[in-house]
């Protein structure tokens, strides 16, 4: 039975950490809201579920629905063979994932630090001084901190948890690219600074099957709607 995704048809948004495993993957899913009909499906499921998730993405697998991005990466990572087998490693995956969760937070903030329920253009000099300290402060920290967890990686930092891909691996597609597509010319000058997060990003981007994702008409364009967006005055 094919997994089922559900997630806002027109952004990558957080959707897309959970379409990068699947892809790397293999998995046969749908992602409903694509499909004719499919944002209806998701409302009802969202109104009338027993236990209903707070917002997309959220995942059908069976019977179950799981909702929150790190929280079905959680589940997906064993059943897709992604998530290392050591209960350790396993939970410090989990945590290298609830750590993305808040740098995706961090990166919607720069343009809607007022609230969401504001356009962009509602409040542009505070995402002005929102992205300011973001690219001098927080980027730095967040790289900063994956960097050592690369360099300290017992078995290598070609990956950010033992050998294998596993789900830390596709996750840094959208957070690099993000990060270049919103903020060009700020990331020109970070990424000298953090080499082994560019590395583990441009590798999992020449996986076969992420390659071939990235290059196919189901990857979204980067656009102004989504977490990671490129307006020209916030990249200082």
């Amino acid at each position: 039975m094919a997994y089922e995704l559900y997630y806002w048809p027109t952004i990558q948004g957080r959707g897309e950490f959970i379409r990068l495993a699947l892809e790397e993957a293999g998995a046969d899913y749908v992602d409903v809201a694509r499909e004719e009909g499919g944002m209806d499906l998701m409302m009802a499921l969202m109104d009338g579920a027993v236990r209903p998730p707070f917002a997309p993405p959220f995942l059908k697998d069976g019977a179950l629905l799981v909702g929150q991005r790190a929280e079905i990466l959680f589940h997906l990572g064993p059943k897709l063979g992604l998530a290392p087998a050591d209960g350790a490693d396993r939970l410090w995956a989990h945590q290298l994932e609830l750590t993305i969760t808040d740098w995706v937070q961090e990166v919607h903030d720069t343009h809607h630090p007022v609230g969401a329920s504001f356009y962009y253009e509602d409040q542009k000099p505070e995402a002005k001084r929102r992205s300011g300290e973001f690219v001098k402060e927080r980027a730095p920290k967040f790289l900063g901190w994956f960097e050592t967890v690369l360099e300290r990686n017992p078995d290598g930092p070609a990956h950010l948890v033992g050998r294998g891909a596993g789900l830390s691996g596709p996750v840094a597609v959208p957070d690099g690219g993000g990060l270049r597509y919103a903020f060009p010319k700020a990331m020109k000058r970070l990424e000298r600074d953090y080499p082994k997060v560019v590395a583990l990003h441009d590798a999992v981007a020449r996986r076969p099957k992420i390659e071939a994702y990235l290059a196919s008409s189901r990857r979204i364009p980067f656009n102004e709607q989504g977490i990671f967006r490129h307006y020209p005055e916030l990249d200082g």
